[in-house]
């Protein structure tokens, strides 16, 4: 999950900041916002899930199994905060339609979505911040509020939808080349919170735009567990609706996410329930990272050298008054 990450940036506030780069994945599974940072420059990041869906139409009187397998394809080019990306989903229904007195069921199936595009960090806050080490001493001043953490950071994606002809699932005549741009903000709060908003145009030259937006609040547990809900609505056209979305996820490995959700919305044209689970994978090329510790002068008496002392990964001299 993009948010677990939350402790490595974290411990990476404690560090010189270079943007992006996790020790641990950094998912958008298993909610379906898009978290402002990329995976990372050479990182090539699979994310993919199967669920199962429930819907009953009041006023079209039909009642649909669906099936749904979504990925993502992602990897961190030239730049940190640069990444390049392909999402999509294949969905399959059945479809049981009431109105008449004898029953009628069909299937159907397609892929939903195909998206390829970019996304690119332009604001990133925690990189600016200076260096903090933690109080020793004190729990609430390590984990009070700052208003600084308001500001979030932000990244903008673009790209193209590729969508099948004689698509079940999209307005008859639609263009099969439409665009879509996201703009993204995530806040890390003190004490595992993240915040992510997504505000999307979708479909923009097409007869049936879609705008929405996505709200997801993810808190991480430990360093291995967290839990999300989400909240998304949807307005055009062609589909409106609200959508509630809660799960969780469990990092395995650093490189390796397993994860489950369930979602439901708030209207009955049609009622949906869904569940699933997915999981998430990266291949890590990423280069290391290289610190620059500072040398002991062979002149430093040893009182001097007594004075330097090592703390993770710096080298902090004391100051005489």
């Amino acid at each position: 999950m993009k948010q677990i990450v939350i402790f490595s940036i974290l411990i990476g506030n404690l560090l010189p900041a270079n943007a992006q780069y996790t020790e641990m994945i950094n998912s958008n599974r298993p909610g379906t916002s898009q978290g402002a940072f990329a995976v990372g420059n050479k990182v090539l990041q699979f994310e993919s899930g199967l669920g199962l869906g429930w819907e009953d139409h009041r006023l079209l009187k039909t009642e649909t199994d669906a099936f749904t397998i979504d990925y993502a394809i992602r990897y961190g080019l030239m730049w940190e905060q640069l990444e390049i990306n392909f999402m999509g989903s294949f969905l399959s229904e059945t479809v049981l339609d009431n109105k008449s007195p004898v029953p009628d069921e069909f299937s159907r199936s397609n892929f939903k979505t195909n998206t390829l595009g970019a996304k690119y960090l332009i604001y990133d806050p925690y990189k600016k911040r200076d260096v903090e080490k933690p109080n020793l001493y004190s729990y609430h001043a390590n984990n009070k509020f700052r208003w600084r953490e308001l500001i979030p950071a932000v990244s903008v994606f673009a790209g193209v939808n590729l969508d099948t002809k004689d698509n079940p699932f999209l307005p008859v005549g639609d263009s099969n080349i439409t665009p879509k741009v996201i703009v993204s903000t995530q806040n890390n709060f003190e004490g595992g919170w993240v915040f992510v908003t997504n505000i999307i145009a979708d479909r923009i030259s097409s007869d049936f735009p879609t705008y929405s937006y996505i709200l997801t609040l993810t808190h991480a547990f430990n360093p291995k567990t967290s839990a999300f809900i989400e909240n998304q609505g949807i307005k055009s056209d062609f589909y409106a609706d609200q959508l509630f979305r809660f799960g969780g996820a469990y990092l395995l490995t650093n490189n390796f996410q397993v994860d489950a959700l369930a979602a439901i919305n708030f209207k009955d044209t049609p009622s949906k329930f869904f569940i699933g689970i997915g999981a998430s994978y990266r291949i890590d090329m990423h280069a290391k990272d290289e610190i620059i510790e500072e040398k002991t002068d062979k002149n430093d008496s040893k009182e001097d050298k007594k004075k330097k002392k090592r703390k993770g990964d710096f080298v902090e001299e004391e100051i005489e008054q």
